[in-house]
């Protein structure tokens, strides 16, 4: 049986491309070689060595053009390839096993914006995508409710999995290097840092968090990892681009959200599993994957509420000595209520790409 991947590249970014890469670690380490399909390829990567690479070029294209022309020259590419079953983790409409990790309906129902011409093709691939894939992998229950309702996809044609992490890398670590990681990210020991990680500030609800920050203690530090920020709050501090993302939810004592529309929110399962819980709206499709101990939810889009749940974290830290406040190691301990292995989630997938073609 021939696997094959169709992503928009592979390389270090987030989303479902992220999601890709940990695709094929978990194929290479079942000793399964993959056809993978992108536009972009970064050969500095050791994951391109574990892949059959086919690029797509289409960056001859305008961007709204892209993904429709991606589609269709993937079907022949396919076929040339010899693959039997196609894990489309992007908008495709010839894959068998169709990831969904958000759908544009919903955004855009969540976010209010109004529907423009690219939207509608957008819509359309996607509506394709799912009518034909044999297999639809939501990574939440907030998925699936879109795809039965906005997308009319029967439920028997959906499985939910929620996405797998690396627990290798984002692990928690002891308090004397915790400790060296705040002085390297010049965090100071009074400070109560919340991790913003983002690339879509608006999006991620940075200017509802600026607003919560208003007239809080003033020990409350946002420090915003990935695109710089426009703020000038005072209270906002930019990190900049950082590749070992691990190391800032281990330096941070909280990581915090506050998202108009996110699926899932995988940051969510890795900041706990270095040992720092989560700030997050209830909206948000990890919530439910999070234990109690390790989250501090707020209503969606609720500025007094977030500012109510921030003043309670502020209290309890001077409630509670430092010698008696709990580890990164045991808040880690039992805060993912699924099995986020890599391992186990491509397991998963290859039984069912195994149901698919009929033979192992």
């Amino acid at each position: 049986m021939k696997i094959g991947i169709s992503s928009n590249a592979l390389k270090h970014s987030g989303g479902l491309e992220r999601y890709a890469m940990d695709l094929v670690r978990g194929l290479a380490a079942a000793g399964v070689t993959p056809a993978f399909f992108a536009r972009r390829f970064d050969r500095s990567l050791p994951e391109v060595s574990m892949v059959e690479a086919h690029r797509i070029n289409v960056s001859f294209l305008p961007g709204k053009l892209r993904d429709g022309w991606f589609a269709r020259r993937l079907r022949a590419a396919r076929r040339a390839a010899g693959v039997d079953v196609l894990i489309g983790c992007n908008r495709v409409d010839s894959s068998e096993i169709a990831i969904c990790g958000g759908t544009h309906l919903g955004f855009l129902r969540a976010t209010g914006k109004r529907r423009k011409r690219s939207d509608v093709r957008q819509i359309a691939l996607e509506g394709r995508q799912y009518d034909n894939a044999q297999l639809i992998v939501a990574h939440s229950q907030l998925m699936r409710d879109e795809l039965r309702e906005l997308y009319r996809v029967p439920d028997s044609k959906i499985e939910v999995l929620y996405p797998p992490v690396d627990d290798a890398r984002f692990s928690p670590v002891g308090l004397a290097e915790r400790a060296a990681l705040r002085r390297q990210f010049g965090f100071a020991d009074h400070e109560i840092v919340l991790l913003f990680p983002s690339s879509s500030h608006e999006r991620k609800g940075l200017p509802l968090i600026e607003a919560a920050l208003q007239e809080l203690d003033a020990s409350l530090v946002l420090a915003v990892a990935g695109r710089p920020p426009e703020s000038t709050h005072a209270r906002v501090r930019y990190i900049g681009y950082v590749k070992d993302i691990e190391d800032c939810y281990r330096a941070a004592d909280y990581t915090i959200l506050a998202s108009k529309y996110e699926p899932f929110g995988l940051v969510g399962i890795e900041s706990v599993m270095c040992g720092t819980p989560v700030i997050f709206p209830a909206t948000l499709g990890c919530c439910v994957a999070i234990a109690s101990h390790a989250k501090h939810v707020f209503a969606a889009d609720d500025v007094a509420d977030l500012r109510a749940t921030l003043a309670r974290v502020v209290l309890q830290r001077a409630q509670v000595p430092e010698s008696r406040s709990v580890t990164p190691v045991e808040l880690a301990r039992g805060a993912v209520l699924y099995d986020a292995r890599v391992a186990s989630h491509v397991d998963a997938l290859l039984r069912a790409a195994q149901r698919i073609a009929g033979r192992p």
